[in-house]
């Protein structure tokens, strides 16, 4: 266990504050079950899961596989669509996906036995109350704990749950730069993100597990159709409701790149990885 200094703060409280939205309120997502398995059954319906991956994932996977071994046993949290799940399984000896959504269980179930990957078992639930029986060489999630409000219970189980070895991922920032910009010339209130992996790391830290942090350096390119596509999507996030237009495209139009009838905006950004070898808590 790792005693630290005093940091005088709840950082699992700051976690919770972030669930909430810029109105201060719990979105229903957050804390209802049923709605939440009615977005993932759309969310299937619609084919979003078959659009085309995005090419930052694939600096992730070959970050996470540093960490893992072929002898491995690997438990995955959250794993949504199978986004990690696959390349990770093509990589261990067996791999568990433990997920909240019935839906997406399913799912995953299908595409095994469709890709004929026969290392995968399955458990329905949420991660910190299910009963998990066995332990794992492995415990891994990314970005994964969003409608977790005892993070502090979720770590710990992923602490005590690993033999060898617990990661936890997480996008993270900056923002958008037009953002910071526009924030600064013009004063509107900007919509940010609420968590970033750094209340991880202190939620670690608070319990007594001193985590490794891995940061890697991503890059996500919009394309947009349309101007008139591309500035509402970049003032999504304004709150302001008086706004110049002429000011806020002087700023964005310096983020944009027109090609081939098409405009595009490129958003540098990170994703970190905290892994930790189990700690004997008391």
């Amino acid at each position: 266990m790792y005693f630290g200094v005093n940091l005088e703060s709840d950082y699992v409280k700051l976690w919770q504050d972030g669930m909430k939205n810029w109105e201060d309120e719990m979105p229903k997502r957050m804390i209802d079950d049923k709605l939440e398995e009615k977005f993932w059954n759309v969310f299937l319906e619609k084919g979003k899961h078959k659009e085309k991956k995005k090419p930052f994932v694939e600096d992730i996977v070959r970050e996470v596989l540093l960490h893992v071994k072929s002898s491995d046993t690997v438990a995955e949290i959250g794993p949504g669509w199978g986004t990690y799940t696959f390349p990770i399984a093509q990589h261990t000896k067996s791999l568990t996906c433990v997920d909240s959504s019935a839906a997406m269980i399913s799912y995953l179930k299908e595409r095994a036995e469709k890709e004929q990957v026969n290392n995968m078992n399955f458990i329905h639930g949420k991660w910190e109350e299910k009963r998990v029986e066995q332990n794992y060489d492995v415990v891994f999630g990314f970005n994964c704990f969003y409608r977790t409000h005892d993070i502090d219970k979720a770590l710990l189980k992923m602490n005590n749950k690993a033999s060898r070895l617990a990661i936890v991922g997480m996008t993270s920032g900056p923002e958008q730069r037009h953002y910071r910009e526009i924030e600064k010339k013009l004063g509107y209130t900007i919509r940010y993100t609420r968590r970033d992996y750094i209340m991880l790391q202190n939620v670690l830290y608070q319990l007594g597990i001193d985590a490794n942090c891995q940061l890697i350096d991503l890059t996500n390119t919009y394309c947009f159709n349309t101007y008139e596509e591309a500035f509402s999507f970049l003032t999504s996030k304004i709150v302001t409701e008086e706004r110049d237009k002429m000011k806020l495209a002087s700023i964005i139009d310096k983020y944009l790149e027109e090609k081939d009838g098409h405009f595009y905006y490129v958003h540098p950004f990170k994703a970190a990885l905290l892994y930790w070898k189990p700690e004997q808590l008391f």
